[in-house]
């Protein structure tokens, strides 16, 4: 059996959580029972409930001989029952992986392989098709909860946890790549624990704010508000399943103060309010990651939700976080995404790995105890991303991002390795690109190519207008050398399941016009 290639950490405790998963759930129950937890589209429970069902998960896990360092994986839509799975799954010392209930077979199959889990729990259309993808035993969600409104605990009680240290692993994440082999983050109790606090500090979360999630918690983007809200005492509203047109009434039914964004949720969240005119939920923060939002969409959201901070904020999942602009500062530096989480640092390097001086591009390094534990089974990968400070200070994750920092330390990104591109002697980046074609009236979606030996700088948008009025508005915002080759117009955008554009099948589409 292949061994893990994780990264060795030293245990850090968290104050009151002992630096665990399931802790944070257990300080939230013995200090809220009675405040409301979590919340989907047939209930809800309090702090004592889920705990109460964490611990039911935890005993039927047992029963069914699954041991510390078992994985455990799990492919269902978002509810308060896959909450509770996710605690008591830590509870129990096994590994939480959970894949997105959209993945198809043919990928499902490489992370099954892959993550060699323990058992499967899916729902009953999984259960067909699981027999095929991996050899593990595949149990019913019914299995675990007798109904959909199964009272907590009905399972069960769990027997006393297992010695869980911080430094063990809590979840499995699978990130999307350029390619079809499963790529997980190793993700460590103590890192999950530290980043998930960090972000409260920083965001400012409140026992009486209710956090709206769209997004599934096979993304960490998801995940992490199930820890976030914990952890304030606040309620999440779990709504990856909500019909598109039922969103603006979701979200003023349950009273939402927080709303995670990502472009095109913000972009649906706009058209819905400017066709509603319905009171508008008492919104007093959107927090913005994955892709930056439109100029446009900002000023939208400002107009539509008045008052509301607009929070920019950029990571990748192998440290969670790494910048958050402050919630209060968002209109000083509107280009940067921000500054470090609190106990971090973020360099800006050169191609040698010295530090680059305030202003000057680079790569973005991040190091702390948020960094993550490497890539599951895959040395290599870990290799290269995850690279021992000079120093001896412990590990620093090497995202292959560039940008610079201004005097004050805020950082500007600039694109990823893969956007970054010379063209007719000039270095520079499909998000700048983007970002000039977004800035045009009209555009409501870009993704740019960039050139290679099949074909020239390419530009895809979503718009009524013609290729040749935005070819003719790009000359107007960028040097002649960035100005794309060819732009085609879409009706509607290519997303992946995160909802970022999806440059795979916009190549598809330039391959297949050829």
């Amino acid at each position: 059996m292949a061994t893990q290639h994780v990264i060795e950490r030293p245990a850090a405790d968290a104050a009151g959580t002992c630096g665990l998963v399931h802790g944070l759930l257990e300080a939230a129950a013995a200090d809220a029972p009675d405040r409301p937890a979590v919340r989907d589209s047939t209930g809800t429970w309090t702090y004592a409930e889920l705990a109460r069902a964490s611990e039911a998960f935890s005993a039927w896990l047992a029963a069914r001989g699954v041991r510390p360092g078992d994985r455990v994986l799990v492919q269902l839509p978002s509810s308060r029952h896959l909450t509770a799975m996710f605690y008591g799954t830590v509870r129990s010392g096994a590994v939480f992986v959970p894949v997105n209930p959209a993945m198809k077979p043919f990928h499902l199959r490489s992370v099954a392989a892959d993550a060699e889990p323990a058992l499967v729990v899916t729902d009953a259309e999984g259960v067909a098709r699981m027999p095929v993808v991996t050899s593990a035993p595949v149990h019913d969600v019914t299995e675990v909860w007798a109904t959909p409104d199964a009272e907590p605990g009905q399972a069960g009680r769990a027997a006393p946890p297992p010695a869980v240290a911080p430094a063990d692993v809590a979840t499995l994440i699978y990130t999307s790549g350029s390619t079809a082999a499963p790529k997980a983050v190793v993700c460590p109790h103590s890192a999950v624990v530290f980043a998930s606090e960090a972000l409260v500090d920083v965001l400012g979360y409140r026992p009486d704010d209710v956090v709206f999630c769209r997004f599934p918690m096979s993304w960490d983007y998801g995940l992490y508000k199930v820890l976030m809200t914990c952890i304030a005492r606040c309620e999440i509203v779990l709504a990856d399943g909500e019909s598109d047109f039922r969103l603006l009434r979701r979200m003023r039914e349950t009273g939402v103060t927080v709303v995670p964004l990502v472009p095109s949720l913000a972009s649906m969240i706009v058209g819905l309010a400017r066709r509603d005119s319905g009171a508008r939920p008492p919104v007093r923060m959107f927090t913005n990651t994955g892709a930056a939002l439109p100029a446009a969409t900002i000023d939208a959201l400002r107009e539509l939700f008045p008052g509301a901070h607009i929070v920019r904020q950029y990571g990748q999942t192998e440290a969670k976080r790494i910048t958050v602009m402050p919630v209060d500062e968002e209109l000083d530096r509107p280009e940067s995404v921000g500054r470090p989480l609190p106990g971090t640092e973020v360099l800006v390097l050169d191609e040698e790995g010295r530090p680059l001086p305030p202003g000057e591009t680079g790569e973005i390094v991040a190091h702390g105890p948020h960094v993550m534990g490497g890539y599951w089974r895959n040395p290599e990968a870990t290799a290269r991303s995850f690279r021992p400070c000079p120093a001896g200070c412990g590990m620093r994750l090497h995202t292959g991002d560039y940008g610079s920092k201004d005097e004050d330390g805020y950082l500007y990104f600039q694109g990823r390795r893969d956007d970054m591109f010379k063209r007719k002697g000039f270095r520079m980046s499909t998000v700048e690109i983007e970002g000039a074609a977004l800035d045009i009236p009209g555009v409501r979606a870009a993704a740019a190519l960039p050139p290679d030996d099949r074909h020239d700088l390419t530009l895809f948008v979503e718009s009524d207008l013609s290729s040749r009025t935005v070819i003719r508005e790009l000359m107007q915002r960028l040097e002649v050398a960035k100005v794309p080759a060819e732009c085609r117009v879409l009706s509607d955008f290519p997303l992946t399941q995160h909802g970022k554009n999806s440059r795979k099948e916009l190549a598809a589409l330039l391959e297949g016009s050829r």
